[in-house]
């Protein structure tokens, strides 16, 4: 039997592996496993750019950042927890200067809060675990995949291609980029 599932088609076996995998992820990264850092050492494990996105909502520079022109093929994950959270599979160029992508890669592994402070409201994107500001999520995406734009600050990702995600820990991922 095959079925669809996240827009991949898969065999039932396959399926419900997948979906083990996910459960089994999403379970990894609880907070029985996971224990955010101090403050103080997150100031020396990250850079001052991490820190200041991921800690206290900054925001990089456009088209002055890591990954808005990154198109490898792998997964991002939050830069503090390591908890997976988008893949290039769901990236695209939205012209905007910041990595974009239409969906997480786990949707239980991002949040999302009302960000009021500037003029406007606008929602803004945190992992789930770490509690680390990504960036923000827009309705202006494309349409054919949703309309949603998450748009990321890359000091706030770290990139794992696909050649690595094995070696990384991420190896249940390699069947996302396998040819169908």
């Amino acid at each position: 039997m095959t079925v669809q599932f996240l827009g991949m088609h898969m065999n039932k076996k396959i399926l419900l592996l997948t979906l083990s995998f996910w459960a089994g992820t999403v379970m990894a990264w609880g907070s029985d496993t996971f224990k955010k850092p101090a403050a103080e050492e997150l100031e020396h494990t990250l850079t001052s750019l991490q820190y200041d996105v991921t800690q206290n909502e900054g925001t990089e520079k456009p088209f002055n950042n890591d990954y808005w022109d990154n198109k490898a093929a792998g997964i991002y994950v939050d830069v503090v927890s390591g908890e997976p959270l988008f893949s290039s599979l769901d990236k695209y160029d939205s012209g905007t200067g910041w990595p974009s992508f239409t969906k997480p890669l786990l949707a239980n592994n991002v949040t999302t809060k009302i960000d009021k402070g500037l003029f406007y409201s606008r929602t803004e994107v945190r992992s789930h675990y770490a509690d680390s500001h990504l960036g923000h999520v827009f309705d202006d995406g494309p349409k054919e995949a949703g309309g949603k734009r998450f748009c990321m600050n890359s000091a706030a990702l770290r990139f794992i291609p696909v050649a690595k995600l094995a070696e990384s820990g991420y190896g249940d991922f390699l069947p996302l980029f396998q040819p169908k």
